[in-house]
């Protein structure tokens, strides 16, 4: 599971940057020639990320497009200079006016003015006749923004528009079409009252039509009127050409959302795509059977992101899987041999037993049977016991408990069978209770198997004492003894299954389970365990032991 390759940290991952187990690399490597970046036609993930940040796309555009008031700018900004014009054609009538002097030629003079394209310009007299008109030089291709731009895009977006705005302006009273001449009429009753004023109308070609009118004074009376009005569809092709704009930035911010939502998808549902894949392999070898191996998870762990968490817990979940399925062989492997020792013994005393003779012997015989049934029964009973210890520990719900209660009252029950082997029985233990969360009876069983091991380890006279200390955010609980001590070489191996380490006398009477059975309970609940020697000086290794001593921590 573990690769030597020096690999970058704090980087995201992309495509195949991830270490490819070399189990699985074939397979992950056919799979992924045929996807390229991202296949969208196998990746629900990869669709949804493109489809969502698309619409969040689409919605903003739409949203500027309906909600930005640039038609609006732009209409009072036309308006705006249409009225100045006006002025400006007025004031220049004012000037070459005289009251003295009848007959002024307005058409003489409005020729002289310079008018801009596609503007109509009409003088009335006071009583509303037409004195004089003209109309600007016609626009040229390209003088007006958008004038002459026409894409398939560009009229499939107004015609949406146009749609669109004819919905949400259902029920409203079509605007009626209007010429020139009739606009600047409408405005002509305000100018002549002496106030600048504008009026909007629809051209016979669609397009929106200005007119503006202010009056010509002389000498304090309104001489006329000047109407001028805008070229038809002029507002329309400066709202076309801003929405071109838009137009062209949406479709550059669409290419690149595109292109950033397969990146984004290649970095989230290739990498995903691959931990399914690895899982796949493994279930669809272990459902053939044939040539299982073990599933191989990529390692994406330079990832800082959630898909690096989840290839570390992956990979930590296959790996511990894998120690428990070796650790179940293994202690099949030890049960067996274990099984075979009394096994073997049963039947060389039984096949002794049809030869001997003599009555003497064939006790001896019937006393080695008796204490080897015995010791197969005792050993299959330890054996269950620790089979069932890690469904229980999963099984059961922690609760939180007093460990000083539960040491006391382990300690008035050991301390008769301690009492009764001649063994002093000592308890030191705080007067204020420690609260912890776990399996009190599991836990009360790894204190029971160290009591009664360095019990069993006494002889009379010896002492047992157990003492319990709280430590910052733990407890330490420690079962000492006046017994011959460990050997050295068996301070490491005491808690390993089936080991035991016992006098001649005490042979066949433990199955050496009890040890590690209590080293998995307390690492189950977070704590650890050892055991060492009490020597006379910490500094003289080599001294003779006093006894042995074995500590518990736990969390508290």
């Amino acid at each position: 599971m573990d690769d030597t390759r020096p690999r970058k940290t704090g980087e995201v991952l992309l495509g195949e940057d991830w270490v490819s187990p070399d189990s699985t690399a074939e397979e992950l490597r056919e799979t992924r020639s045929k996807s390229g970046l991202v296949a969208l036609n196998r990746s629900p993930l990869a669709r949804k990320i493109i489809i969502f940040n698309l619409m969040a796309l689409v919605i903003l555009v739409a949203g500027v497009l309906f909600l930005n008031p640039f038609r609006d700018s732009l209409v009072l900004q036309r308006e705006a200079g249409l009225i100045r014009e006006a002025e400006l054609i007025a004031e220049v009538f004012e000037v070459q006016l005289h009251p003295a002097a009848p007959g002024f030629d307005y058409a003489a003079a409005l020729q002289e003015v310079k008018l801009g394209a596609g503007v109509e310009v009409y003088v009335f007299d006071p009583n509303g006749g037409l004195l004089a008109s003209r109309t600007g030089p016609e626009p040229t291709p390209g003088e007006t923004p958008g004038g002459v731009r026409s894409t398939v895009i560009t009229d499939f977006l107004n015609a949406v528009w146009n749609t669109v705005s004819g919905v949400l302006s259902f029920g409203a009273q079509p605007a009626q079409e209007i010429d020139g001449m009739a606009l600047a009429r409408e405005v002509f009753p305000g100018a002549r009252a002496g106030a600048t004023g504008s009026h909007t109308g629809q051209g016979q070609d669609g397009g929106t039509l200005f007119a503006v009118g202010t009056p010509v004074w002389s000498a304090g009376e309104v001489m006329g009127v000047v109407a001028l009005t805008s070229a038809e569809g002029e507002i329309d092709r400066l709202v076309r050409y801003e929405r071109e704009q838009i137009l062209q930035m949406f479709v550059v911010a669409l290419l690149v959302s595109i292109g950033l939502s397969l990146v984004l998808a290649s970095t989230i549902a290739n990498p995903l795509s691959d931990l399914a894949t690895a899982a796949e392999i493994g279930r669809d070898r272990d459902a053939r059977k044939v040539n299982p191996g073990r599933v191989r998870i990529p390692d994406l762990a330079a990832r800082p992101d959630e898909i690096g968490r989840l290839s570390v817990a992956m990979r930590g979940m296959v790996a511990a899987l894998y120690d428990r399925i070796d650790a179940n062989e293994q202690f099949a492997a030890d049960v067996a041999h274990e099984i075979k020792n009394p096994l073997a013994s049963l039947r060389s005393a039984v096949g002794s037993l049809r030869f001997v003779k003599k009555e003497e012997h064939r006790e001896k015989l019937l006393d080695v049977i008796e204490h080897d049934v015995r010791r197969l029964d005792r050993l299959v009973s330890d054996i269950s016991n620790a089979s069932r210890l890690d469904s229980e520990l999963v099984k059961e719900e922690e609760e939180e408990f007093n460990l000083i209660k539960t040491l006391s009252t382990l300690g008035q029950h050991l301390g008769n069978q301690a009492a009764e082997k001649g063994v002093d029985f000592i308890t030191d233990l705080p007067a204020e209770p420690i609260l912890i969360r776990g399996l009190e009876a599991r836990l009360a069983q790894v204190f029971v198997n160290l009591i009664t091991n360095a019990i069993s380890f006494c002889e009379e006279g010896d002492a047992v004492r157990v003492w319990a200390r709280r430590r910052d955010n733990r407890v330490l609980v420690v079962v000492e003894d006046t017994g011959p001590g460990i050997p050295e070489q068996a301070l490491t191996k005491v808690f390993k299954r089936f080991y035991s380490d016992r006098p001649p006398t005490h042979f066949g009477n433990n199955s050496g389970l009890g040890l590690s059975i209590s080293k998995q309970i307390v690492e189950a609940h977070g704590g650890v365990i050892w055991a060492e020697n009490i020597r006379p000086t910490a500094a003289d290794v080599t001294s003779e032991p006093l006894g042995a001593r074995f500590v518990v921590g736990l969390p508290i």
